[in-house]
């Protein structure tokens, strides 16, 4: 009966740790350290838990979408590589268990925003042999995207596994996401377009998200909205990542083309207790740079020619 009662403990504990999250990124090939930690640069549940209800506000960046201690430096152009794991971030680590087939997502929304602002940089399901999560696996956890050539500001990454492995059933479908915190550092003057609202884009009936990976089936279709035309493209291995290269710490990055970058993290200021534009210190903000919104803690002057113009209650900027 021991015995039992120990095979049988076992087997649910491997049920419970079958889940994955994401632990953290490298830029253009270099290791930023662990994000999912405190003082980390990654909004991390308590857990690697899914969320199954796709109408919940952890649709958005999972149960603990409180502001990341840090946040990213990052050029436009440059590689981000995310890294999932299940239980650790080491060689035995499995990943996630292989029954949980499905597509890999990768959302971009600006920081301070609300609403329908979550742009689809990249997707991969079925390619006719493998599923997204099949080539997840092999390659270790990881899968990249390229930093689009917006203007400069705070940035959340959103990237998302949905497990189909249950998805026969009605609000079956398991997701797995959390948000990454990035700055981007660009001469780019491109702002995202109107996107999908996260929850909202998601319904639990919708095709591609009530669906049985292990039926016949002649077609997948991915859920969400189409990937932007403004991306520049993802990869689950070599055909956009850089080989990875192991650092105990964040380093320096190589300077992209047209604009040196140290690749710092920084710390992420205080918010302010004023509940309108900011305090407004430090000299002037150049063209396309933030100069507004809730918690705004830089200078709220522009320089010549431009003028800071609202955006939102979080987000103004220099027009």
């Amino acid at each position: 009966m021991k015995i039992f009662f120990a095979l049988l403990l076992a087997v649910l504990a491997g049920f419970v740790q079958a889940h994955t999250s994401v632990f953290a990124i490298f830029v253009d090939g270099v290791d930023q350290g662990l994000g999912n930690i405190p003082g980390g640069y990654i909004r991390s549940p308590p857990n690697n838990d899914p969320i199954t209800d796709v109408y919940s506000p952890a649709m958005t960046c999972n149960v603990n979408n409180s502001p990341a201690a840090r946040t990213i430096d990052v050029w436009a152009g440059q590689v981000i590589t995310f890294e999932w794991h299940r239980n650790a971030r080491a060689d035995w680590d499995d990943i996630l268990d292989p029954s949980h087939r499905g597509p890999v997502i990768t959302y971009i929304a600006p920081t301070y925003a609300y609403g329908n602002v979550w742009v689809k940089l990249a997707e991969e399901g079925f390619d006719g042999v493998k599923w997204a999560t099949d080539k997840l696996i092999e390659n270790r956890g990881k899968h990249s995207i390229k930093v689009p050539d917006l203007v400069p500001g705070e940035y959340l990454l959103r990237p998302e596994i949905i497990a189909l492995h249950e998805g026969h059933k009605k609000k079956g479908a398991q997701f797995y996401m959390e948000c990454v915190q990035i700055r981007v550092k660009s001469n780019g003057w491109r702002l995202l377009p109107a996107g999908a609202a996260l929850p909202g884009t998601y319904n639990p009936e919708q095709e591609g998200i009530y669906f049985d990976p292990y039926k016949p089936f002649n077609h997948y279709q991915i859920p969400g909205p189409p990937v932007w035309e403004g991306s520049w493209g993802t990869g689950m291995s070599g055909d956009t990542a850089l080989d990875p290269v192991t650092s105990a710490a964040p380093i320096a990055a190589t300077t992209p083309p047209a604009a040196p970058s140290t690749l710092v993290t920084v710390a992420k200021p205080a918010p302010s207790s004023a509940a309108g534009t900011g305090t407004g210190t430090g000299g002037k903000v150049e063209k396309y740079g933030q100069c507004g919104g809730r918690n705004h803690v830089g200078s709220i002057t522009c320089v010549n020619g431009v003028t800071c113009q609202v955006q939102n209650e979080w987000y103004s900027q220099c027009l």
